[in-house]
């Protein structure tokens, strides 16, 4: 989900059922700076979304329950969202220590940038991934 939709390690981990649109196929973050952006999910989220929230006891999904669990059904925080990158880092064959996090939200800027060129400006990138600054979003055109 990283990966496909830009979003913060924190942003990840509060996201929670009231901002998740599967209908609409979107999800509304509460971003940095109080600024809320909607974001498209990727089609391939969308039934692995459905399938995982089907999984979830009726108290798990009221709209103010955390989408994300940890292995004890409590909420996923950042550290434990860490250890879980750096596990399947592991089972891939990928070296844990060359990869972060952020580097999934690179992924996403520098793929919508050249795979999307006639779709997306830096603008629209901006908004995508809520950066206060252009220059912080100028980066991914020298990639």
């Amino acid at each position: 989900m990283l990966a496909t939709t830009c979003l913060r390690r924190s942003e990840l981990v509060s996201l929670t059922w009231d901002q998740v649109d599967l209908v609409n196929e979107t999800i509304r973050i509460d971003g940095k700076g109080k600024k809320d952006r909607i974001l498209p999910l990727h089609p391939h989220l969308i039934p692995l979304l459905a399938s995982y929230k089907a999984s979830l006891r009726s108290y798990q999904i009221y709209p103010s329950e955390p989408v994300f669990l940890n292995k004890n059904r409590k909420a996923l925080v950042p550290l434990g969202l860490h250890v879980i990158f750096k596990v399947v880092l592991k089972k891939a064959g990928l070296p844990p220590t060359r990869f972060t996090l952020h580097h999934l939200r690179h992924t996403f800027s520098t793929w919508m940038l050249q795979k999307n060129k006639e779709n997306v400006d830096l603008r629209t990138l901006q908004e995508l991934l809520g950066n206060e600054s252009i220059t912080s979003t100028q980066v991914y055109t020298q990639v």
